[in-house]
């Protein structure tokens, strides 16, 4: 008798594990194509958003356990939710990236395989293609297509660097669960006399330099691992903690809808703050810092940071937010305590982080914006507040159990 239970326990976690993978597969091939077309962070948040949210709005119509987030769709309980993730998957990539249709036909296929034929995989499929397909049009257009026209400031014929700017557009993006990319834009940043710039200026002046003498070989590894941005950073931290939850295939798709949709808003949030206040990079203020009138902020006029920094307005800091912005969705679900979860960097190779909190996560990134030389402490901690925010909105706001 116990040989049979044990059995079918270990029959019940490999289903757990196959449905579980269908998202994760098709969450990768999202992940392989935003790195064939170096979609920038903002747009590979949005595509996640998209992809996640079809998914789960397929799901749910078959479980009716939370309210949708747009669709009213109502499928037969018999329908299978894996095609159904599959197919909303295929179809949200292919109608985002056409020339990716025959791999993604081929990659839809192989998901197929693992769905026993017939009527429920059928079913599952046509699920799966019409909640992809309305929940497009209910977002489109979205504002991805509008074009960069931000105006660098010079005087006529006054060289100013060449180099483009990036996401000045961001802000007007049509958001997930905001009424607008400026409902959590924060105060302005502080004055250039203020006690909080002179203190925080001065510490990255000093800890984030390149050449600095005060930041440990343990930050600089910190900064160096957290130069890579975006989903790339939240994915795996985000797999290893509903994985080690036990959720079932809809509470596991409903977690990834939220946290995608939260990180997306929060690009939109802070993009929107950059644009409006246009606050410049340290590597520009600690070079200018005799324009400014303040004699606690010394001039470095070879001052360059650790690496190279991100060709948009300072405040607030985005990879801050984002990180808040998911750990906060996670903490709400879930707690802030997790299974140790150890992460990798391409952007440090053989360094390693480890984790037992989601808000030692969130802290340490915002660490490694000082330390790198790219934001000012207040920027980490308006982005962190920001993201905490937006976290809690899409928590109370959406998903909710019917």
């Amino acid at each position: 008798m116990k040989y049979r239970v044990l059995a079918a326990a270990v029959m019940a976690l490999i289903a757990i594990t196959a449905r579980a993978d269908v998202i994760d597969d098709w969450t990768d091939q999202a992940d392989a194509i935003a790195t064939d077309k170096r979609l920038p962070p903002p747009l590979y948040a949005r595509l996640l958003a998209l992809l996640h949210v079809s998914m789960f709005e397929a799901v749910d119509a078959i479980d009716r356990r939370y309210a949708p987030y747009a669709l009213d769709l109502v499928a037969d309980r018999k329908t299978s939710r894996e095609a159904a993730i599959a197919a909303a998957g295929h179809d949200v990539l292919a109608a985002e990236f056409p020339d990716q249709l025959k791999t993604l036909d081929a990659r839809l296929a192989q998901s197929l395989e693992a769905v026993e034929t017939g009527p429920a995989r059928d079913r599952g499929v046509l699920l799966g293609q019409r909640a992809a397909a309305d929940l497009r049009a209910r977002r489109m257009p979205d504002g991805v297509e509008l074009g960069e026209t931000y105006r660098p400031m010079t005087a006529p014929g006054v060289y100013v660097p060449t180099a483009s700017v990036a996401g000045s557009t961001i802000g007007r993006l049509k958001p997930w669960i905001m009424a607008s990319g400026a409902e959590f834009r924060p105060a302005p940043p502080p004055a250039l006399s203020s006690e909080v710039w002179t203190r925080d200026l001065n510490e990255i002046r000093l800890g984030g330099a390149l050449a600095s003498t005060t930041r440990t070989a343990d930050q600089t590894d910190v900064a160096r691992f957290w130069f890579l941005t975006g989903p790339r950073c939240w994915i795996p931290l985000v797999r290893h903690v509903l994985d080690a939850s036990k959720l079932d295939l809809t509470d596991r798709v409903r977690a990834h809808a939220l946290v995608s949709m939260a990180a997306a808003d929060a690009f939109i949030a802070v993009f929107d703050a950059k644009y409006t206040y246009n606050l410049w990079r340290p590597v520009t203020a600690i070079r200018n810092a005799d324009q400014t009138g303040n004699p606690a902020t010394p001039r470095d006029a070879a001052w360059l940071p650790l690496g190279e920094t991100p060709m948009h307005p300072e405040y607030p800091c985005a990879h801050c937010i984002s990180a808040a912005a998911v750990g906060g969705v996670l903490r709400g679900l879930l707690g802030d305590e997790l299974p140790e979860i150890t992460l990798t960097s391409a952007t440090a190779p053989g360094v390693s982080r480890r984790f037992t909190r989601l808000a030692d996560y969130e802290q340490e990134v915002s660490n490694a914006r000082v330390w790198a030389g790219f934001h000012y402490r207040f920027s980490t901690d308006v982005a962190r507040d920001m993201g905490h925010r937006i976290a809690e909105r899409t928590l109370a706001t959406q998903l909710r159990r019917r």
